[in-house]
């Protein structure tokens, strides 16, 4: 895929969404922001997704279906290419990695061929994988181009969390969203090594609902592209793609027992959307901004946990693919008191990457992989 001008690769590219973004209160530098600047440590071809692997090196995903690893000189040859099986257009392609808690499996997030959301699971001995253990762990047929979601991370109770979006088009036209007999618009949480293909943790949220389906976790939910896992705390973090006017990030405390209903596609943040009743059991986000200025396309990020940066450590970090600005969101007991513009631009944002070391990685589909180093 050519990268082309920030527009035309939006919409011809990730067809995220268009258009614009930013409240006042998220725009503006904060005087007590931390310094940061940006290092440039790779260039990828269309980089989407990575993860820290084993010996904390950092994994990184490209679009098209090749998975390299970071090394000092930069990205090595690709250690999996799945790019005769994979389709990059609309928002397809090679969209989510993620890795076991003890390094013994790898798992890819993908869109085959027919534009199916496909799961794999590899075994890996002694830090590479093998490719002839390969196998499928979970599959959904997606009806539009768009909104596929794909992203996949081990949460801190060992399983793994997979997010699809509602399935795409515009406006959720199937009602995916609050529709808790499909996959789509939903975070699942499955048990990938328990059963074949895998199992339900007995303690999902709608296990016995003869309504939903059981894999689900969470609902609600447009195109959550990014979501991640405070490695300090467990909380979960979802940057939420809006449709036409606000962009959100919900969290979900880690002593939760899932379920939360995010109000897509009644809610678009906290606004009723085309005349939308609000959920009686609506969780509306902790931040969002509307499209007033150059965002168009929330992209999650990770709390820093690193040491590289004492002032940032238990903030979230977010982008926006069209804006391109790196920000904080500050938090104390699950709430946000206050928004960061930390001054740097990683370009058309599409990922954050946590590294072993908790040190974060930005992506820009354009290419550069970049770390968030303290300012000079």
């Amino acid at each position: 895929m050519n990268v082309r001008t920030r527009s035309s690769a939006i919409i011809g590219a990730l067809c995220l969404v268009t258009s614009v973004a930013f409240t006042s209160a998220s725009a503006s530098p904060r005087e007590d922001a931390a310094k940061v600047a940006l290092t440039k440590v790779a260039t990828a071809k269309n980089p989407s997704a990575g993860a820290a692997g084993p010996g904390g090196a950092v994994w990184i995903a490209e679009r098209a279906g090749t998975v390299r690893v970071l090394g000092k000189q930069g990205l090595g040859e690709p250690v999996l290419d799945i790019s005769a099986e994979t389709t990059t257009d609309g928002e397809r392609g090679l969209l989510g990695i993620a890795f076991a808690h003890d390094f013994k499996h790898f798992y890819i997030s993908y869109t085959d061929l027919e534009g199916t959301s496909t799961v794999d699971e590899f075994a890996v001995r002694k830090g590479k994988l093998r490719p002839e253990t390969r196998r499928t762990v979970l599959t959904q047929t997606q009806p539009y181009a768009n909104h596929n979601g794909g992203d996949i991370k081990f949460g801190r109770d060992g399983y793994l969390y997979i997010a699809f979006g509602d399935g795409g088009s515009g406006g959720d036209p199937h009602g995916n969203g609050q529709n808790l007999d499909t996959l789509l618009g939903k975070l699942l949480r499955i048990d990938p090594r328990g059963g074949k293909p895998y199992a339900i943790p007995k303690d999902n949220p709608f296990v016995g609902d003869p309504k939903a389906k059981d894999e689900i976790w969470a609902y609600g939910l447009r195109n959550p592209w990014r979501f991640s896992f405070d490695k300090g705390t467990g909380d979960l973090f979802i940057g939420d793609v809006g449709q036409s006017a606000w962009e959100e990030i919900d969290r979900a405390p880690a002593a939760g027992k899932g379920g939360e209903n995010y109000g897509w596609s009644q809610m678009e943040g906290t606004h009723p959307f085309r005349d939308g009743t609000e959920p009686a059991n609506h969780v509306p986000p902790v931040h969002e901004y509307d499209r007033t200025g150059l965002g168009c396309s929330v992209t999650g990020g990770f709390v820093y946990r690193g040491k590289a940066i004492p002032g940032l450590r238990g903030q979230y970090l977010f982008s926006d693919y069209c804006d391109g600005t790196v920000r904080a969101l500050k938090l104390k007991d699950g709430k946000v008191t206050g928004v960061s513009d930390l001054g740097v631009n990683g370009g058309e944002v599409v990922s954050f990457v946590q590294g072993g070391n908790g040190e974060l990685y930005v992506l820009d589909l354009g290419g550069p992989v970049s770390r968030i180093d303290p300012a000079a």
